[in-house]
C-alpha cells in the first residue's frame, strides 16, 4: 500500500494526533476526509448521531465507530483493531478514483501512529453504545464489540445479527440427521447408487467423478454448497441433482408430489444466463435410465415427461424470490411467513452479500433443502460480506471425514483419495463439493492457464516472484514455452495510443498467432477470429429490415434482427477496473464511442455521443425494473425503427433479450429507462454472470487497492474463446495478482476454527 502514497511524509509518529483526544478535532478530521472521498459523508453522520445522543463517547470509539461504519462500503463486515492498526491507511478508501494526492489531509497512518490496541480497546467499553461479549446478538446498542484471538472486532449491531442468523441457520442445517429431510425415506440410500449410476454412467467405476460425488453429498445434506471455475460443469451438475431428487421423491410409494423446487440468482443478468442454460441442459437429459428405477425400488415408475416438467427452468432474483418492498430493506418473506418451497439453488451465490443471505436463510423453511452454486475465487458481492468464499475455506483439501469417505464409496464406488480425507473435518466440510476438471479450457488453452496462475494463493512455497513469473510465463514464446492462441497481450503508451481503438473497433487479430484464423473449440467447430465493436454494428446495418417495413406488422422480423444484434454484441467486450479517471468507465466509454464514429460505424454529435441517445449504443441496466421486466445487469442495443407517420425520422427503441429462450425482444423507449449506462465499457464487477467470445481486460496505470487477484481471475474468465489483457501502467498485473482480497468478518473466523467452542463455528 505504500506505493500509493510515495512522497508523502512519514506517516508513523510518536505524539498522539490531536484528533485521539477531542471530539471536536476528530469531527474537523473526519470532514476533511469526507470532502477528499476518503470516507463517506455516512459515516461521518454516524459519528455525530451517537456523540449527539451520549456526550460522554470517548473520541476513539467514535473514531472506531466511523472506521467499522467504513468497513461496510469497502466489502467488510466489521472493523479489526489488530489489522488496522498494522496498515492503518487501508482503512480508508485511499486513493479515491481521481484524487491526486495533493495537499492532502492527515493520513489514518499518521492519526493512529501512536495508537496501542490495548488503548484503542479501552476506549471500546461504553455500556450505552457498545455491548461486550454477547453471543447472540440480542441486545440494543448500536455497536457490538467481540475480542478473538488476540484482536477486537467492532460490529454494527446489524451486521453482527446478520453473521449470528447466519452461523446458527447453517449450524442447524448441519446438525439435522438425513431422516428430516421430506423426501429421504428408508429407500432412498438403497436407490442413490443406482440412481447416481444412471445419471453419471462410467466406464471405470472406481474413477473419482467429482460432479457425481456432489450429486450425492447434496442428496445427503439438508445444506451443500457446490463450487467451481468456469466450465467444471456446475450448471450440469445441479440439473442432474434437480432430477435425481424429483426422481426419489416420485418413485416413493408415500409421496406423488414433485418437490417444489426453485432457482435464483442475485443478479437479473446471472438469473437470465442460468434460465437459457438450464432450459437447454433439462431439455436434452436422458431420463430413461433415472425414470425406469422407480420400478424397482417402489413398485411406482415416475414417466419421462411429467420427471422432466417437475425440473424447474425458470430462474428468478432473490430480490423477487423474497419479494422485494419498496422503500424498504424488508421483504414479503421472511421467519413469519417462510418460501413455499422444498428445494432452493442459488446460482452465482459469490456474489450473495450477507444481508442477502441472513435474508434468505431466515425465510427458508427449516426442511427445505439449500443448495449454494458459485466460483470461490470469483469476486465477492458488492456489499458487505464474502460468504461463499468464507464457508468455501477447506473447499481445496475438502477435509472428509473417515464416516462420509465410507458412505460415498457405497454410494458412488469411487474411493476419496487420501489428500481429502481429514479425521477432524466438520460438519460444514462434508456440505461441499469443488468441482476440479475443466470442460471448457484444456491444456492448451492459455486463458484456462492464465486464469490458474493468477488464482494460484500466495503461500510459503509460492511466493510473489513465483507468481509473477508464473503468469508472465503464459505469455511466453520461445523455444521452451508455446505460444497459446487464445490470448494477447496489449500495452498501451497513454490514454490516447490508437492501438486502444484498433482493440475496440476491430478486436486486434493480429495480436494473436495466425490473426486468430484456423482455430477450433473442443467440439470440433471452426471459431471466427477474435472481433470487437464493428461486428455488432455491421450485423445491425446489414440484416436490417426494409424500409417498408414496421414493428407493428412485422414484429418477428423485427425480433430477429434485434435478437441478431444482440448476440452480435456478446462477441465482444471491454472490461475495466474503474469507473472514474482515463482508465475507467466515465473516461473510456466517450472515447470509445468517437473510435467507432471515425470508422463511420457510428452517426452521433458529440453531445448525443456523451449525453444522449443514438442508433448501435449498448446500454446496461444498473436497478431492477420490475414495471418493464428488466434486471440488473441486462443489456440492450438501441436501434432505430422506422416511424410510419414521419419516414424521414426514425423511433429510437432499445432492445433487450425477454431472456427465456423464446427468442422474444422487449422493445422500449429510451425515455422510461431511468437507470442505464453505456457499456462499451463495463467494470469487471458488473461483468459478473456473464460470458463473452472475446473478451479485453484494461487494466489501469496506477496501483488501486480493488486491483487484486481475484478481479483479475475474474475478468479473466468471463472470456469464452479469445481474451486480449491491455496494460496502460508498467507492472500493473504483477502488482495486481500478488494482491489478495481479505475481507474481514466473523463468518469467516467461525468456518476457520474448525469449530472451536469459543467461537461457535460450523
Amino acid at each position: 500500500m505504500r506505493d500509493l502514497f510515495e512522497g508523502l511524509d512519514d506517516p508513523v509518529g510518536s505524539v498522539p494526533h490531536p484528533a485521539l483526544n477531542s471530539v471536536d478535532e476528530l469531527l474537523a478530521l473526519l470532514e476533511r476526509w469526507v470532502e477528499r472521498d476518503w470516507l463517506r459523508a455516512l459515516d461521518r453522520a454516524l459519528v455525530v448521531f451517537l456523540h449527539r445522543e451520549v456526550q460522554d463517547a470517548p473520541p476513539l470509539l467514535l473514531l472506531a465507530a466511523a472506521l467499522a461504519s467504513h468497513q461496510l462500503g469497502r466489502g467488510h463486515v466489521c472493523l479489526d483493531l489488530a489489522t488496522t492498526l498494522a496498515a492503518p491507511d487501508l482503512a480508508l478508501s485511499l486513493p479515491p478514483e481521481g484524487d491526486d494526492l495533493n495537499d492532502p489531509p492527515p493520513l489514518p497512518s499518521q492519526v493512529l501512529g501512536s495508537l496501542t490496541q490495548q488503548a484503542w480497546q479501552a476506549a471500546l467499553a461504553h455500556p450505552v453504545l457498545i455491548e461486550h461479549g454477547v453471543t447472540e446478538g440480542s441486545g440494543t446498542t448500536p455497536l457490538v464489540r467481540r475480542d478473538f484471538a488476540g484482536t477486537t472486532r467492532l460490529y454494527l449491531r446489524r451486521y453482527w445479527q446478520y453473521e449470528q442468523d447466519i452461523r446458527r441457520q447453517l449450524s442447524t442445517r448441519l446438525e439435522q440427521p438425513s431422516r428430516a429431510q421430506p423426501h429421504a425415506h428408508a429407500n432412498v440410500s438403497s436407490a442413490l447408487p443406482a440412481a447416481l449410476e444412471a445419471l453419471f454412467p462410467s466406464a471405470q467405476p472406481e474413477t473419482l467423478d467429482w460432479q457425481k460425488l456432489a450429486c450425492a453429498l447434496a442428496c445427503r445434506s439438508p445444506f451443500a454448497v457446490i463450487t467451481g471455475g468456469p466450465g467444471t460443469g456446475k450448471t450440469t451438475t445441479v440439473v442432474k441433482l434437480l432430477a435425481l431428487l424429483q426422481a426419489l421423491q416420485l418413485g416413493e410409494k408415500e409421496s406423488e408430489r414433485p418437490l417444489r423446487i426453485k432457482l435464483a440468482a442475485p443478479t437479473g443478468k446471472a438469473a437470465a444466463r442460468l434460465n437459457e442454460s438450464i432450459a437447454k441442459q433439462v431439455e436434452e437429459l436422458d431420463l430413461h435410465s433415472l425414470a425406469s428405477l422407480g420400478s424397482s425400488t417402489s413398485g411406482k415408475e415416475p414417466s419421462v415427461d411429467r420427471l422432466r416438467q417437475a425440473i424447474p427452468t425458470q430462474v428468478s432474483t432473490l430480490h423477487r424470490l423474497l419479494g422485494s418492498r419498496p422503500d424498504t430493506r424488508h421483504f414479503r418473506h421472511h421467519a413469519g411467513n417462510l418460501l413455499p418451497l422444498d428445494v432452493l439453488v442459488v446460482d452465482e451465490a459469490s456474489m450473495v452479500d450477507i444481508e442477502m443471505m441472513a435474508a434468505l436463510l431466515n425465510a427458508l423453511p427449516s426442511r427445505a433443502r439449500l443448495v449454494l452454486l458459485g466460483d470461490k475465487d470469483q469476486l465477492a458481492s458488492v456489499e458487505a460480506g464474502a460468504v461463499l468464499g468464507d464457508l468455501c475455506q477447506y473447499a481445496v483439501s475438502a477435509r472428509y471425514t473417515p464416516a462420509t469417505c465410507d458412505w460415498l464409496k457405497q454410494m458412488t464406488g469411487a474411493a476419496i483419495p487420501t489428500a481429502y480425507q481429514a479425521k477432524d473435518g466438520q460438519a460444514l466440510d462434508q456440505a461441499i463439493t469443488m468441482l476440479r476438471v475443466s470442460h471448457r479450457f484444456d491444456a492448451n488453452s492459455g486463458i484456462g492457464r492464465l486464469a490458474q496462475a493468477v488464482n494460484r494463493p500466495l503461500d510459503e512455497s509460492h511466493g510473489p516472484a513465483d507468481k509473477r513469473r508464473a503468469v508472465r510465463k503464459v505469455f511466453k514464446s520461445d523455444e521452451q514455452h508455446k505460444s497459446y492462441v487464445d490470448i494477447s497481450q496489449l500495452r498501451l503508451e497513454n490514454a490516447d495510443d490508437p492501438a486502444l481503438a484498433r482493440l475496440v473497433v476491430n478486436g486486434n487479430p493480429g495480436g494473436f498467432p495466425n490473426h486468430g484464423q484456423g482455430r477450433h473449440d473442443r467440439q470440433g467447430q471452426l471459431l471466427a477470429p477474435p472481433t470487437g465493436y464493428r461486428h455488432y454494428l455491421e450485423t445491425l446495418a446489414a440484416k436490417r429490415p426494409p424500409p417498408s417495413a414496421t414493428l407493428e406488422r412485422e414484429r418477428p422480423l423485427f425480433d430477429a434482427w434485434a435478437l441478431d444484434v444482440l448476440k452480435a454484441h456478446g462477441s465482444f467486450q471491454l472490461l475495466c477496473v474503474l469507473r472514474k479517471g482515463p482508465w475507467g468507465v466515465e473516461g473510456l466509454n466517450p472515447r470509445i464511442a468517437r473510435a467507432l464514429r471515425r470508422a463511420t460505424l457510428l452517426e452521433a454529435g458529440n453531445h448525443e455521443l456523451e449525453h444522449g441517445w443514438y442508433e448501435g449504443r449498448p446500454v446496461l441496466v444498473t436497478r431492477n425494473d420490475y414495471s418493464l421486466g428488466l434486471m440488473n445487469g441486462d443489456i440492450g442495443i438501441t436501434l432505430a425503427l422506422p416511424n410510419p407517420q414521419a419516414p424521414a425520422r426514425k423511433l429510437l427503441r432499445v432492445a433487450f433479450s425477454a431472456n427465456d429462450g423464446s427468442g422474444r425482444i422487449k422493445w422500449v423507449l429510451p425515455s422510461r429507462l431511468q437507470a442505464v449506462e453505456t457499456v462499451f465499457a463495463m467494470t469487471v464487477h458488473k461483468s459478473q454472470g456473464s460470458e463473452f467470445t472475446h473478451t479485453a481486460l484494461l487494466l489501469p496505470d496506477a496501483p488501486n487497492p480493488i486491483l487484486t487477484r481475484e478481479l483479475v481471475y475474474t475478468g479473466i474468465t468471463r472470456a469464452r474463446h479469445w481474451l486480449s489483457l491491455v496494460e496502460s501502467g508498467r507492472g500493473m498485473l504483477d502488482d495486481a495478482v500478488t494482491r489478495e482480497v481479505t475481507r474481514i468478518s466473523g463468518l469467516g473466523q467461525l468456518s476457520s476454527t474448525r469449530g472451536s467452542s469459543t467461537s461457535g463455528g460450523f
